[in-house]
């Protein structure tokens, strides 16, 4: 049997290999209708006269919509492997953004804003559980550099989204969107690693357990270890979620910025963070998951204090830039965390883990809306900053990420 799971293996072996492109396809195209989002915001906040509140809890609806999904996808992944729901939640994903542009009052906008978020972190569990599968099969980590390519994804999104729509319009903008998402999962996205037949992180299910009491033992162990690493990912991704959904508002409303420059906040953030994330395997491998997640934490706390203080717009994208420097690998480092987890499929171990990271995004934008209506967004974003306090002090926690890693 283990000369047949190490045959198993070797298709996933490469750079450049078709399972690799597929899953950097699935992250690419992710990041990319993420991005283009976010220009979208305070344009819809426009066509519909919403207040920041209001606007929160609109926001918040995309993260319900992606809460509600993940565990239901973790469990076809466990089920089933990845590839599938990875695929077809891609497909729908790439109707969201034109849904939400092309719908004509609150009720329909907010329905397609629960659609998109489903599909939206459906896909970001299978592909996640999809590249941990394959990283297992590799000798070296490709975790950062997959999330390197979101990363790029959202740079071009949000990047370009602003002048597109300045020019063509927001639904011409979000139809082109759908178009270049539907084309990434179509042509490679399908390609990706069937992983149905794929071993948990403590080894072939059943062996080396004496007893049934005692694998329902170890799989309640794992799904514990789950719920810290995902509290890691909290903390890590709602200050992540306040640049997505409110870093163009921020300039907008606090710092003047015209429309074309509103999705620089996150371009900028994004920029930096992909960069990044390409080195960051290397960086891991060099230094390990516990040092690269606290020197992350240190440089994401000192850059969204920079924009936070800032009085320019120049200032407040360097601060961006800064922290998309430090929250470059720890998501990236949780979720190999996630699916190296003893007694636990991938699928279990990265839903948990991007359900309770992502409840920051559920629960973080309409807070954030509430409370920067009356404070201004300064005070918010200070207090983000320590957020990422916390995660310094607790990296230890991921440190399994290094555990399973190449194991080839």
């Amino acid at each position: 049997m283990e000369q047949n799971l190490r045959g198993a293996r070797a298709p996933g072996r490469g750079f450049a290999s078709p399972h690799r492109l597929a899953v950097s396809a699935a992250f690419l195209a992710n990041g990319f209708l993420i991005g283009s989002w976010a220009p979208q915001i305070p344009v819809l906040a426009e066509r519909l006269t919403l207040s920041k509140s209001v606007l929160g809890l609109l926001i918040l609806t995309f993260g319900v919509g992606a809460v509600i999904a993940m565990p239901i996808v973790g469990r076809m992944i466990a089920a089933g492997g990845s590839r599938r729901p990875m695929l077809g939640c891609g497909v729908l994903l790439a109707f969201g953004l034109p849904a939400i542009a092309l719908a004509p009052g609150l009720p329909l906008v907010a329905l397609a804003v629960l659609f998109t978020g489903a599909m939206a972190g459906g896909m970001d569990v299978a592909m996640n559980a999809n590249a941990v599968s394959l990283e297992r099969r590799l000798p070296r980590a490709i975790m950062s550099s997959c999330h390197g390519f979101w990363s790029l994804g959202g740079l071009f999104g949000a990047g370009t989204g602003g002048w597109i729509i300045a020019r063509l319009g927001a639904a011409e903008h979000a139809a082109l969107v759908g178009l270049v998402t539907l084309a990434l999962v179509t042509g490679w996205v399908r390609r990706g690693l069937d992983d149905h037949h794929a071993p948990s992180a403590g080894g072939i299910p059943g062996e080396g357990m004496e007893t049934a009491a005692a694998a329902l033992v170890s799989g309640r162990a794992g799904v514990l270890r789950a719920v810290v690493v995902g509290l890691f990912a909290l903390f890590a991704m709602i200050p992540e979620g306040a640049v997505l959904d409110w870093g163009g508002v921020y300039l907008q409303d606090e710092l003047d910025a015209g429309t074309t420059v509103t999705g620089f906040a996150f371009a900028a953030f994004s920029l930096t963070m992909a960069s990044f994330r390409f080195a960051g395997d290397a960086v891991r491998g060099r230094l390990g998951a516990v040092v690269t997640a606290r020197v992350c934490s240190l440089a994401a706390a000192l850059g969204l204090i920079v924009a936070a203080l800032s009085p320019t717009i120049e200032l407040a994208l360097c601060g961006f830039a800064l922290m998309g420097v430090g929250i470059s690998n720890m998501v990236p480092i949780a979720f190999s965390a996630a699916g190296n987890l003893p007694g636990l499929k991938p699928g279990i171990g990265i839903s948990v883990v991007t359900t309770l990271g992502y409840s920051g995004t559920l629960l973080a934008p309409s807070l954030i809306g509430v409370i920067a209506e009356h404070t201004g967004f300064t005070p918010v974003f200070l207090t983000l900053a320590c957020f990422l306090l916390v995660t310094f002090a607790f990296a230890r926690i991921i440190g399994v990420a290094d555990r399973i890693t190449g194991d080839a």
